[in-house]
């Protein structure tokens, strides 16, 4: 087990952690809150069935209703177990963010992004609490990945019978002019495809979660769904992070496994099957003249006007982090959208950076980049010996956090050149997809109860 850090010290002199649990006797004799993980639960499962096809506003008063929950939990905490690292450096990453609020030279709109960011990690701090109940981890995903089924089936029906397609998607001097790119409930196939490679990640792993014949056909009708609609996005990023996702899924099954596999199969599998996948998708890109085209144009450089455009956004965001290079010009991108102008090359206005790295710089600087490539790395590093703990004690939260890992990797890849990541639909994602990677590194003991979940144990869907 991977020892905690302690606050002990930090604790003894400090009048707001004082707050935290000074309401535990009215907790304790509450109907309502003894229902504690149940209602953040709800208010989380709320987040997730409506996100996709709602306005971003209503995201906003179920992000604060979530925010005020929260509060309410923490003030009122029974079991003050000791914190994470991870919790440590996303504190930092806030602290960074709010900073660069202070310093922003358009302050308004700073605040207007920095409330967005605090909102969202509001919600990872809720989901952290929630996910430590392994039922209500299980329920929650399950609903997600029902979800986003909805969502896949109809960018399927649009594929076959065609939409409109609401922007110039497709560069107009490319064969795949007038191709169709479907968006189904999110208006933008990008946006889409960062949506869809969360799904694809957790519905591999309940393939192995969930018990029984008709639930793990489900969960593989969920892979073939959720992979054809990101498919049929035509996002050239969004594919490039279901390669990652499906590389780095395979790879912590391997590990997950590798203690009950033969010998022969233990040295051989991922050779075979990343051979595998290698041969279909050459042979796909060889023979499938539309994604052959969308492949090559990646390794077009200015030759696609994609491309172009993103190299002068980048251009013009180099030249904003030079300028600003500490911390940055502040969160959001109503900060963003007042600064780049002062910047951009004529003809080439933006709405972000379309790069998650460069977004960050630009809004937090070098120093909120450092501190968020430092989360990235702490949690890949505790992953690797909290799975193999998991995995002892037949845990199954351990294959749902291989699940939620692999899709982090493919929307950080998905990110290198695409920014969908800072729209609610794919934010909150992100951080339930911490949340869920890091519940497993908490205190067993919940709610005064311990609660161990093996595989196969009664909140699997059978």
């Amino acid at each position: 087990m991977h020892k905690t850090v302690n606050f002990k010290k930090w604790r003894s002199g400090s009048s707001i952690y004082r707050l935290v649990g000074f309401l535990q006797s009215w907790r304790q004799s509450s109907w309502l809150l003894q229902q504690s993980e149940l209602l953040g639960a709800l208010l989380i499962s709320l987040v997730v069935v409506f996100a996709p096809f709602t306005s971003t506003s209503l995201i906003g008063l179920l992000l604060l209703a979530g925010a005020g929950y929260w509060v309410l939990l923490t003030v009122s905490e029974v079991d003050r177990t000791e914190g994470n690292p991870i919790h440590l450096i996303v504190l930092l990453y806030w602290c960074i963010a709010t900073i660069a609020m202070a310093f922003s030279p358009v302050k308004g709109a700073a605040f207007s992004g920095w409330v967005k960011l605090t909102l969202y990690l509001v919600l990872f701090a809720l989901g952290t609490k929630v996910f430590r109940s392994a039922p209500m981890m299980g329920i929650i995903i399950t609903i997600l990945l029902h979800v986003a089924l909805v969502v896949s089936v109809y960018g399927v029906r649009q594929e076959f019978f065609g939409v409109e397609q609401l922007a110039t998607w497709n560069d107009p001097n490319s064969p795949l002019a007038q191709d169709t790119r479907v968006y189904s409930y999110l208006g933008n196939p990008n946006l889409l495809a960062g949506y869809l490679l969360g799904a694809i990640a957790l519905s591999l792993a309940a393939v192995f979660v969930w018990r029984g014949l008709l639930p793990k056909a489900l969960a593989l009708t969920m892979v073939v769904v959720n992979s054809a609609c990101l498919y049929f996005t035509d996002s050239r990023g969004g594919w490039i992070g279901m390669v990652v996702v499906i590389l780095t899924f395979l790879l912590l099954l391997r590990f997950w496994f590798g203690s009950v596999l033969p010998d022969f199969w233990r040295t051989w599998l991922l050779p075979i099957v990343g051979g595998s996948l290698a041969g279909l998708l050459l042979v796909a890109v060889l023979f499938v003249e539309p994604l052959r085209l969308r492949v090559v144009s990646i390794f077009a450089g200015r030759g696609d006007s994609s491309n172009n455009f993103r190299i002068n956004v980048w251009w013009a965001v180099w030249q904003m982090i030079r300028d600003r290079p500490l911390i940055g010009i502040g969160p959001g991108n109503d900060v963003f959208n007042k600064i780049y102008p002062l910047y951009m090359r004529p003809n080439y206005s933006a709405l972000s950076a379309y790069s998650i790295y460069l977004e960050i710089a630009v809004e937090t600087g070098i120093i909120g980049l450092s501190c968020f490539l430092g989360l990235i790395t702490v949690i890949i590093k505790q992953s690797i010996g909290k799975l193999q703990y998991l995995r002892t004690q037949r845990d199954s939260r351990g294959l749902w956090t291989i699940g939620a890992l692999a899709a982090m990797a493919g929307m950080l890849a998905h990110g290198i050149a695409d920014t969908v990541w800072y729209r609610p639909q794919i934010n909150t994602l992100w951080w339930l997809m911490v949340a869920i990677a890091i519940s497993s590194y908490q205190s067993p003991v919940i709610f005064g109860r311990n609660r161990r979940n093996k595989v196969g144990s009664w909140y699997d869907i059978r």
